[in-house]
């Protein structure tokens, strides 16, 4: 055997432990791809589940926002109906304050004029008093010298 032939046996010798090695890996990978794939199998089991209670409840969730949307929209129309009914009441009440500042406009105006001829009339009421008492006075002197 010369040297090219030994170098072929190490080559062979080294390719088959190379194969066993690989071999040896692929069993070790198969063995822990078993391992491994129970629980993963379980796990994707439990995701499916719980996405499926999930989509129950959100299915429920929406229904009964559906019917809380439907009452609010309910309750919305009846809430403008009713702001509807009270405009012509709060125009009413605007008018009625108008009518009123102008009645008491027209009370204060009133009211000074009287002050003014009562100013007057008491003064002409003095008068009147004291040309009675004048009078008396000069009837009296009148029967007196009489």
């Amino acid at each position: 055997m010369d040297l090219v032939g030994i170098a072929l046996i190490i080559l062979a010798l080294g390719f088959v432990g190379l194969v066993i090695y690989i071999g040896l890996l692929l069993l070790e990978i198969k063995k822990t791809v078993a391992e491994i794939k129970t629980p993963l199998l379980k796990t994707v089991d439990e995701v499916n589940e719980t996405i499926n209670v999930l989509r129950g409840d959100v299915d429920v969730t929406l229904h009964q926002t559906n019917g809380i949307l439907a009452k609010a929209n309910v309750l919305v129309d009846d809430v403008n109906g009713k702001v509807e009914t009270l405009n012509p009441l709060f125009t009413a009440v605007a008018d009625l304050s108008t009518s009123v500042s102008d009645l008491n406009t027209q009370a204060r105006e009133l009211s000074s004029k009287a002050v003014k001829t009562g100013s007057t009339v008491g003064k002409a009421g003095t008068v009147a008093t004291a040309a009675n008492v004048a009078s008396k006075l000069f009837s009296r002197k009148s029967k007196s010298t009489n």
